[in-house]
Order: structure tokens, then C-alpha cells, then sequence
């Protein structure tokens, strides 16, 4: 909701009751948001479809998303509790009338007004007018208090930031775009618990994809059957143990019945044997490597990270083939002209940091056209890649600098480590694929849950349908 922080550093002083006369008035405006809106329905559980449903909204009364009512009750009691009489108010009653609705853009302007005081009790009746941008009201009503005896004057408090967050929405954007597209045969690879069967499961169940299990039968069947999976109708290939699942995935793979993989109830390193083989494997002429896509709640759009999971200590040419890979899949999912970030430690190349010589290399590389589809800046700092603030004040020129689309990790030790930590300490959901190889690659983890089984699933449909 909106604050009062606009103010700055100050103080809030009231007008205690000896110091009131009818007729004074005090009075602020706000022009509501849809920010406003997702904030008020968040604290006080009023969800009414009214407020946050645009598409509801559309065919009700108003044609449009409203405000809630008692937005404009919250900002009476702002100016009653801030400025008019102030701190020390003590709330007795309310009266309101709603009168117009208030849509987003709009502008409120609140003003209270002394209309009675009550010597013996120390109470004070106050009229209370809200209007819009055109000055008519939309709400009318009248707040009885009691009036504060005596003069104060605090610090105004700092409130803390109030960052919101639509859980979720990044990746069923993804999977709505994924959903046009004809369904992806998969290999999933030894299916033998419950979360990877349910998630290969949801994804066949929402038009993402068209499992084809690969694993033990009976196991299958016995997993299935524990926690009431309907695996009735899909093909299974049996397969004796873990190892054997994923030489039988990749065979699929390689004759063309399948058009993706997604990781079981096994090691990555059994899956990515079998994937990397020489002979039997699924390689192409591109390295293969690990891309998160990323949800942040404080970053306004998916952030892809690379490599976190596949190259341990990549070399300069590994590093152009992550970046590829990284830019084709950032296109895949709808980024046009992705904004690609090569990170090091400092943002100036120095000798004895290869990573960022490395950087320096990537950038020129692909101002030779040996890397496509993106725009390359590095070296880069973590801040000076994704804080327009941190660029301002280090006086950095780029057009890549505090806006970045794709994070190249320095090695899978950094990756990782900056994938984690926003995911644990920022909230941060995370999907990702294996590309390089024939077919894009679900690595999977055990601690994964079904929306993010399902935004990979998401993921490697919108990049097998690009690329083919």
C-alpha cells in the first residue's frame, strides 16, 4: 500500500484538543494502484474477484478492476492518526458512504474537517470527504475520536519496503505459451518415487507433455499404485535398474521417438553418463550445459543462470557454448534480444583474474558474430549486473549493466552458489534444462515440487518447438 515515505526524514506533530477549533481541516492524496490493490487484498484477506480477477471484472457493473472500499477508510485514518488530530488519537466510530468507485490511476484526495467538539469528553466529530481527480466525492462519512491532552512530536518511523510477489506467475506464463504447442513425447527416466511420476504426470495431465516411462515396470506400477497415480494407457519400457533406464531414454532419443528427457529417481551423473557417451550418447557439436530460469520476486523479470550444475571449471570455449545455449533458450521463452551478463568479481579485466579475460574474450567473440542472439557485456559484479542503482553509482556505461537477462557464472562453484542463495534467502523459484545435446534434458531434483517439474516441462517444449 502506499506510504508516507515520500516525506523523507521528519517528524509528525498533532494538534491536541485545546489546540482544535471547528473548522480545521487536513487532507493528503493518493493515486491508487494496482500495487495498492494486491497489497490491501494481501493483509486483510478481502480477495473478492472484484479487486484482483481483471477478467471477472470486465463483465461485472464497473467493467473495470476497483478499489476496496476501505482503501479509501484506511487513508481517513492515516490523515486522522497522522496529521488531524495526529498521535494519541484514540478511534471511536465510523460512519462511511461509498458513493463512486475508485479504479486504478485514479487519484484520492482525503479531507478531514472539524465539525464539533465535546469539552467535557474531549471528543471530537470530524467530517470526512474523499474525491477523485474531478472533485466529486466517492466517499462521504464522519469519524468521532478522542483527542490527544497533550502536544507530541515523534520521528517519522521508516517502514520497511514492501516488495510483492505473484508466486508462480513467470511459469504459468510459460506454461500457457507452452499449452499452444502440440504436446512433447519424454522420456522419463526410472520414475520409481512419487514426485517425479506426479510430475511427469501434471505435465501430461496439462498438454505439456506425453511421458514415456522408462524403468522397472513393476516398481512403477507399485509407486503408482501407493500414492493413486492412474498410469492406465502410457507406455512403458522396462528396464532392469537406473542405469539401464536412462541407455534405454537416450536410445529413444536417438531414434527420434522422443523429443526430450526428464530425470527420474536416480544420480544426474547416471543420466548424464549414458547422455555424454561417444557412442551411444546424444551429443552434438555444442557443449552441454545447465540453465536455470529463474522467478524473483525482487527482480521484475526470469532470470537465467549458467552453469550450476553441469560444467565444473569451463574453459573459454566451454564458457561460448554455455552463452549459446543460455541465448537460445532466453529466446525460447519469449526474451527477444536477451541482456547477457559474463560475472566475475570486478567489472574492469585484470590480468590476474582470468575470469575476466575470459569476459573480455565472450564480449568480443560475440561482436565477431561467433556468438548470436543476445547482447554480451562483462566482466561484470554480481550488482552491477542486476542493480541499475549499483550501475548509477560506479558510473558504468552498457546497455547490458543492471538489467541482465542471463547470468554466466565464472565457474559451477559460483553458479550454484548464486542459485541457491536466491532461492533460499530471496524466495526465488527455479527451473531449468540441460542443452547442448539432442534433446533438451530435465535435470530434476528430489527437492523439487510439482510446479517447478512442470515449468521445466514448460521450458523444454517452448525450446524443442523453437529449435526444430
Amino acid at each position: 500500500m502506499s506510504s508516507d515515505r515520500g516525506a523523507g526524514i521528519g517528524y509528525i506533530e498533532n494538534r491536541p484538543f485545546d489546540e482544535l477549533s471547528v473548522g480545521d481541516t487536513a487532507e493528503l492524496s493518493r493515486t491508487l494502484t494496482a500495487q495498492d490493490i494486491d497489497a490491501f487484498a494481501v493483509v486483510s484477506g478481502d480477495v473478492n474477484p472484484a479487486h484482483v480477477d481483471e477478467e471477472f471484472a470486465q463483465d461485472e457493473i464497473f467493467h473495470k478492476v476497483i478499489g476496496h472500499g476501505m482503501w479509501g477508510g484506511a487513508l481517513i485514518s492515516n490523515v486522522l492518526g497522522t496529521q488531524l488530530p495526529g498521535p494519541g488519537t484514540i478511534y471511536l466510530d465510523q460512519s462511511l458512504k461509498f458513493l463512486k468507485p475508485v479504479g486504478i490511476g485514479d487519484t484520492v484526495t482525503v479531507r478531514v474537517t472539524v465539525a464539533e467538539k465535546q469539552e467535557d469528553r474531549k471528543r471530537v466529530i470530524l467530517d470526512c470527504l474523499c474525491t477523485n481527480g474531478d472533485d466529486k466525492p466517492v466517499i462521504v462519512g464522519q469519524a468521532i475520536v478522542i483527542a490527544p491532552d497533550k502536544k507530541i512530536r515523534r520521528p517519522r518511523v521508516t517502514m520497511p519496503d514492501l516488495v510483492l510477489h505473484r508466486r508462480g506467475a513467470t511459469y504459468d506464463r510459460l506454461l500457457s505459451a507452452a499449452q499452444r504447442l502440440p504436446t512433447l513425447p519424454t522420456a522419463v527416466v526410472h520414475p520409481c518415487d512419487a514426485s517425479s511420476l506426479e510430475g511427469a504426470l501434471s505435465a501430461r495431465e496439462l498438454g505439456v507433455l506425453e511421458p514415456i516411462l522408462v524403468g522397472p515396470r513393476d516398481r512403477i506400477h507399485d509407486v503408482a499404485d501407493s500414492v493413486g497415480l492412474d498410469i492406465a494407457g502410457l507406455e512403458i519400457i522396462d528396464a532392469p535398474h537406473s542405469h539401464a533406464s536412462a541407455e534405454q531414454a537416450v536410445q529413444l532419443a536417438r531414434e527420434g521417438r522422443v523429443g526430450a528427457m526428464m530425470k527420474g529417481a536416480l544420480h544426474t551423473d547416471e543420466v548424464m553418463s549414458a547422455v555424454v557417451s561417444k557412442t551411444q550418447g546424444l551429443r552434438s557439436e555444442r557443449r552441454m550445459s545447465h540453465v536455470y530460469v529463474m522467478d524473483v520476486p525482487t527482480y521484475s523479470k526470469p532470470l537465467l543462470i549458467t552453469d550450476a550444475a553441469i560444467n565444473i571449471a569451463p574453459d573459454l570455449q566451454t564458457k561460448a557454448d554455455m552463452v549459446q545455449n543460455a541465448i537460445d533458450l532466453a529466446c525460447a521463452i519469449g526474451i527477444e534480444l536477451p541482456k547477457v551478463a559474463i560475472l566475475s568479481a570486478v567489472e574492469t579485466i585484470t590480468p590476474r583474474l582470468q575470469s575476466t579475460v575470459e569476459a573480455g574474450a565472450l564480449c568480443k567473440m560475440a561482436d565477431r558474430d561467433q556468438i548470436t542472439g543476445g547482447i554480451l557485456d562483462g566482466p561484470l559484479a554480481f550488482d552491477n549486473a542486476v542493480s541499475m542503482q549499483a550501475v548509477s553509482t560506479k558510473g558504468i556505461k552498457s546497455n547490458v549493466a543492471g538489467q541482465a537477462d542471463v547470468l554466466v557464472a565464472p565457474d559451477l562453484e559460483a553458479g550454484n552458489m548464486i542459485a541457491k542463495q536466491l532461492m533460499y534467502l530471496a524466495g526465488a523459484e527455479a527451473a531449468g534444462i540441460v542443452l547442448g545435446a539432442q534433446v533438451p534434458i530435465m535435470l530434476t531434483s528430489r527437492a523439487d515440487d510439482t510446479r517447478t517439474r512442470i515449468a521445466s516441462a514448460a521450458i523444454a517444449s517452448l525450446f524443442n518447438h523453437t529449435v526444430r
